[in-house]
């Protein structure tokens, strides 16, 4: 009896991740459309704030010495960030993960 209550119990839970899942695959791809349709861009931290008081002050805005924004210059940089970290922490990965385990005496590290 008891295992016939456990796979009902297992039956709704599969069905609650199962609706849980179906609902947030829906407003993934149906919200984009209402959100990227307001009328207006919102204006950043650069532009409301650093660019009124650059302007006050004299300096008007320049174009940056290297645009992330253009291409896949920005998505290069991370990927060259990401393979450094790894190249690293590979590296030093006794360092990392063995020299932060307990030390063993002669005898625990035989029989192992």
């Amino acid at each position: 009896m008891k295992s016939g209550v456990q796979s009902t119990d297992l039956g709704c839970k599969i069905k609650k991740c199962v609706f849980v899942c179906v609902v947030i695959l829906l407003l993934f791809f149906c919200l984009p459309p209402f959100a990227l349709s307001s009328e207006g861009k919102w204006p950043g931290v650069d532009e409301s704030v650093i660019e009124k008081y650059a302007k006050g002050h004299g300096r008007e805005p320049k174009q940056p010495l290297i645009n992330t924004d253009q291409g896949d210059l920005l998505l290069f940089v991370f990927l060259f960030a990401g393979a450094a970290g790894g190249f690293v922490a590979g590296y030093y990965w006794k360092t990392l993960m063995v020299g932060k385990a307990p030390k063993m005496n002669q005898e625990e590290q035989k029989t192992i």
